[in-house]
């Protein structure tokens, strides 16, 4: 038996312009992990408290930088909060042009992970081809909103403006396309055997230990938990449209793999049937006073973001700045079960079981 000494090794930063965001600290017995300890760095930007000096409509900006390859969901969950809030009637076209953001923004966070993931795990073809098909919903984005990355589109009582002429139609061109490319990605990737060696059986755990741990999204239903807050309460207009929960089994990251490429195949049919349903003409915002002052009190929202669970608690006292306003951020609950999971695995699957988990470190600095 060869003996060797404990060695301590920083993976990290992990973030593309390495200024410290997130680190992890492991030990290591030769190749196999004995410890790790997650470092949050010391980007913490104090979005929360700055809130409390902001209005309502000044604070949307901030929710975009929270998860940068999802600002619609997260100015989404900030906007419904004062809503419920205020017993706000949202137009029934402003909330039909949110759900299709949304959706399209699930889209093209789900694109950025499949890319990623697979170039972190050594294929670099899927990158080019996820960056490319994400690149015409930022396209889209880019005509609806003038922005391409942080949005701030949605607004207290509806959106900020109205889709331009021609929008829906490119819309549901690029839904066509994507219906096309998504059984492309599965003949490169999905039964590919050095991948399936790479991915299958590793960073597994159980429904109770995913429920424990608090984890949401396709972090939760890889373990067979039917737990999806579209379908389990309903928000916006999901009601209204026919999808499934996508599910797995094993929990491991090859069921998180399957039950992101399944969302990805959902999120296309409620944009078709959304699309098809789209009103054609309304307003886009509804009543809504100069200032908006939601009564005193407080609320806790949740919807489903593409990792899962994202929350807002708003304290008001009936002023036009939030007494105090917290998120649950998804990606910093998921990424708690990352030590546990990392314990007696060998470095060379460190990379694939963090991927699996899908983290935005946009919201791990809090």
């Amino acid at each position: 038996m060869i003996r060797t000494e404990e060695l301590l090794l920083n993976v990290g930063p992990q973030h593309p312009s390495t200024h410290g965001v997130f680190r992890i600290v492991v030990k290591l017995d030769g190749e196999v992990i004995t410890e790790a300890t997650p470092v949050m760095g010391y980007l913490h930007r104090g979005t929360e408290k700055l809130a409390e000096n902001l209005n309502f409509t000044q604070i949307i900006p901030y929710t975009d930088r929270m998860d940068y390859v999802s600002a619609m969901t997260n100015n989404y969950v900030l906007v419904h909060a004062v809503e419920k809030m205020m017993e706000l009637e949202i137009p029934e076209r402003a909330e039909f042009l949110r759900l299709i953001v949304m959706e399209m923004q699930r889209i093209a966070s789900h694109l950025v992970w499949w890319g990623t993931y697979l170039l972190d795990i050594g294929a670099m073809s899927p990158f080019l081809f996820a960056f490319s098909d994400r690149e015409r919903i930022l396209e889209l984005f880019n005509e609806l909103c003038g922005a391409r990355l942080t949005y701030n589109y949605m607004r207290v009582g509806g959106v900020k403006w109205d889709a331009p002429e021609g929008w829906i139609e490119k819309v549901k061109r690029f839904v066509k396309d994507m219906k096309l490319r998504l059984d492309e990605y599965h003949n490169l990737v999905s039964g590919n055997e050095i991948f399936l060696s790479r991915i299958k059986g590793v960073g597994k755990y159980d429904a109770e230990t995913a429920i424990r741990y608090g984890l949401s999204g396709a972090n939760l239903r890889s373990t067979g938990v039917k737990w999806d807050l579209r379908k389990t309460e309903p928000y916006s207009l999901y009601n209204r449209f026919d999808f499934d929960i996508v599910v797995g089994r094993n929990g491991d990251c090859y069921d998180r793999y399957l039950c992101r490429m399944g969302e990805i195949e959902q999120s296309i049919r409620i944009l078709e049937q959304a699309l098809e349903q789209f009103p054609a003409e309304g307003e886009t915002m509804g009543k809504v006073p100069r200032v908006i002052r939601p009564p005193g009190g407080e609320i806790y929202v949740r919807i489903e973001s593409p990792r899962g669970e994202i929350g807002c608690h708003l304290v008001s006292k009936g002023k036009a700045e939030p007494y105090r306003l917290k998120f649950r951020r998804p990606s910093f609950v998921n990424l708690q079960i990352l030590p546990k999971l990392l314990v007696g695995e060998s470095m060379t699957n460190l990379v694939t079981i963090l991927g699996g988990i899908d983290i935005v470190l946009g919201e791990v600095d809090c």
